[in-house]
């Protein structure tokens, strides 16, 4: 039961770790990244839609993004759902083809984006954490049960206690790794 309970604990972290790589790929390191569109929606017949559903998004070089319009007619929604985006980009378009440059991260931005990314680590460890707390909960209603022993059951906490710690200390790794791309480019 109490591998049960760790091997559920095990699982959600990893997916708060996927998502907090999520979170990070949005954030702009100033280099061309598809991924770095995922989160726009354009009016596309009425209906908010996905853009890598409308275009093909690939980086030309590593500072430029290229979109291939599916629809040259949606070209137009394109270009200003993009400009909108909080994402700070100037979209030009040429047919069926929006090339978006990146423009250089200033030493404020860069800051600021530090900031936002220690912000989004410490969701993660909370999330984890979280976790955490809710798996040594099941195994105290187990012990409050009977149905394990008090020997067992401090050995669950302390199992899942360390691994709490090895998910905490790759969510400090991705968070230095993250950083060290802010500031280099």
């Amino acid at each position: 039961m109490i591998d049960d309970i760790n091997l559920d604990a095990r699982q959600r972290m990893e997916k708060s770790i996927l998502a907090l790589r999520g979170q990070f790929t949005k954030i702009r390191t100033g280099r061309a990244h598809p991924s770095l569109l995922d989160s726009i929606m354009v009016p596309y017949y009425g209906a908010p839609t996905p853009l890598k559903q409308l275009a093909n998004v690939i980086a030309e070089d590593s500072r430029t993004l290229a979109l291939t319009l599916f629809d040259k007619s949606s070209s137009q929604a394109v270009e200003k759902a993009i400009m909108q985006s909080d994402l700070g980009l100037n979209p030009m378009s040429a047919g069926t083809v929006i090339r978006i440059p990146m423009p250089a991260l200033t030493e404020d931005r860069r800051k600021s984006l530090i900031k936002v990314v220690r912000g989004e680590a410490e969701q993660g460890r909370v999330a984890v954490r979280n976790i955490r707390r809710d798996a040594n909960s099941d195994i105290k209603e187990l012990l409050k049960e009977k149905e394990i022993s008090e020997d067992d059951g401090r050995r669950g906490e302390e199992a899942i206690q360390k691994t709490t710690d090895e998910f905490v200390k790759q969510i400090d790794e991705i968070l230095v790794a993250k950083e060290h791309e802010l500031m280099e480019v």
